[in-house]
């Protein structure tokens, strides 16, 4: 073959690829064409208190559609002065301001229009018929169950929005860093020494639904690993998280597990259960129980410390769940606090952040385990108790 002959073919393959891409770009709007998804990473910015932040680094919702309209709308916790990025939830499309949304500065809501690429559902797709699914999830309107993700399907229907904020307003009283709260704990912290953790809760602490936890990108970690990777990465000191979180449990459970919880050793017990104690358990049962566990605890560990963390809340429409008992719950939990003990109060957070948003732009699975967005929260409260941002 001649030099003129592989140039002409040459010539020819490319305007193939132009025409190709032409076409490609043309069916598909540049906001759909996908990069491959990054895989999370550690980063201190995603630690930074979303109530103090600037910026609020990829908060979920998930657009809801009209059925007349076939426009979707969802709201963000804050007035928004500027959108950063509207991706999908892997991280790999990146959406186009105008065309996949829009937005109203000062506004916390978001407009998908109809022919947007951004993911949408209609209110039928959260729900499914009675008994139809391996979980009961009544709706508390009668009207069939609510839709159980097992793994990532909320988060797979969920849109990430990073954003700056145009004002701060945030009521609930946060958590704030405090040495002499959890004395030991901090010392060793800052003297870099190692610090060893035993976490002992229900499937919230397992990572449920977290995308690491269900194996989909962006692989984010649940709550627990992701305060162990920022106490070490802060303090530069090895920090050791033994996990003895079971899925379905609640506080008897709890009490049983007490002698694995000493045998590990630990400087600081997390202790995280509520979500299926308030199918039934009354609050007086459910603080006496948490207080048995530290006075085991402290039977062989006398020095041994503990972070209290009052749940997330579940979803209202839940007939199973009790709500009235997780804010009674949260003060069992305060009156127990003394130097040596403190709470996360994720109880109050997840209120709030319910009064601004809807639980589906929360959930991870539709009735009670937290998102990617929502394990970060979880880790940014901890991180509060025992990191001074200031």
């Amino acid at each position: 073959m001649t030099t003129d002959s592989i140039f002409i073919l040459t010539s020819r393959l490319r305007s193939m690829l132009a025409g190709l891409a032409a076409i490609a770009i043309a069916t598909f709007p540049a906001a759909a064409l996908a990069e491959e998804p990054l895989r999370w990473q550690y980063s201190p910015d995603q630690f930074q208190p979303f109530w103090q932040a600037d910026v609020v680094q990829r908060e979920s919702v998930l657009f809801v559609r009209d059925p007349q309209t076939g426009e979707a709308r969802a709201s963000v916790l804050f007035p928004i002065r500027e959108i950063l990025s509207v991706q999908d939830a892997s991280g790999a499309v990146t959406y186009e301001p105008g065309v996949d949304y829009q937005h109203t500065a000062g506004s916390r809501e978001i407009v998908v229009p109809a022919k947007s690429q951004v993911v949408t559902k209609a209110a039928a797709d959260l729900r499914r018929p009675a008994n139809s699914q391996r979980h009961r999830l009544t709706h508390r309107d009668g009207k069939g169950e609510i839709l159980f993700g097992g793994k990532l399907e909320y988060h797979q229907m969920q849109t990430w929005i990073t954003y700056s904020k145009a004002s701060n307003d945030w009521p609930v009283a946060m958590p704030s860093f405090d040495a002499s709260a959890l004395p030991n704990t901090i010392a060793r912290l800052q003297q870099g020494r190692p610090l060893s953790i035993v976490l002992l809760g229900d499937s919230i602490s397992t990572g449920c639904n977290a995308s690491a936890w269900g194996g989909g990108a962006p692989f984010q970690p649940a709550y627990q690993d992701l305060l162990k990777q920022h106490l070490a990465a802060h303090y530069k000191s090895s920090v050791e998280l033994t996990n003895l979180a079971v899925g379905g449990t609640s506080t008897p459970w709890g009490l049983t597990q007490m002698p694995k919880v000493v045998e590990a050793k630990p400087d600081l017990i997390l202790l995280a259960f509520g979500m299926n104690d308030s199918a039934g358990r009354s609050a007086e049962e459910y603080g006496e129980n948490i207080s048995r566990m530290i006075a085991t605890a402290r039977e062989s560990l006398p020095d041994v410390e503990f972070i209290l963390i009052a749940p997330m809340l579940g979803n209202r429409d839940w007939t199973t769940l009790k709500h009235d008992v997780f804010p009674q719950y949260r003060d069992q939990l305060a009156s127990l606090c003394e130097p040596g003990i403190a709470l996360a109060d994720m109880t109050s957070v997840w209120h709030e952040m319910l009064e601004r948003k809807q639980d589906h732009d929360l959930t991870g699975n539709g009735v009670n385990h937290p998102n990617d967005f929502g394990h970060r929260v979880y880790a940014q409260v901890l991180s509060a108790l025992l990191i001074d941002e200031r």
